[in-house]
């Protein structure tokens, strides 16, 4: 029924300013603006070419699970880059972390580190080898 539609996905934020600072400065990636008001929303564009949604939410409840993924070649790098910026690492008791905050999978060389957007909603690093 949807195999053909341009789906793209959503979440909410309580300060759109700042999403679109740090979506487009910090993360550096491409960030439009639209709409006025109380209508107001950003389109943030990704690497694979996928568009996904932010919209302001006065009563906004940060998601307490990962929303997006962005994979790297090099996690350390992109922990560097990300903390050179002011974005600090989330630690969770549950998975042991390195002084930087990535965790390594005990089955491989996948690794992720995991960050929070001025809103409280959960982000990613994931090198996968």
């Amino acid at each position: 029924m949807f195999g053909q539609s341009k789906a793209f996905s959503g979440f909410s934020v309580d300060d759109l300013g700042k999403a679109r600072q740090f979506y487009g400065e910090t993360l550096g990636l491409q960030v439009e603006e639209s709409g006025q008001g109380d209508m107001r929303m950003l389109t943030i564009k990704l690497g694979t070419g996928a568009s996904v949604f932010v919209y302001p939410k006065d009563n906004h409840t940060p998601a307490s699970f990962t929303i997006l993924n962005f994979p790297v070649d090099d996690i350390e790098t992109a922990v560097d880059g990300l903390t050179q910026r002011g974005v600090t690492m989330e630690r969770y008791p549950e998975f042991g972390s390195d002084a930087k905050g990535i965790v390594r999978g005990p089955e491989g060389p996948t690794a992720i580190a995991w960050f929070t957007d001025p809103a409280g909603n959960v982000l990613a690093v994931i090198q996968e080898n």
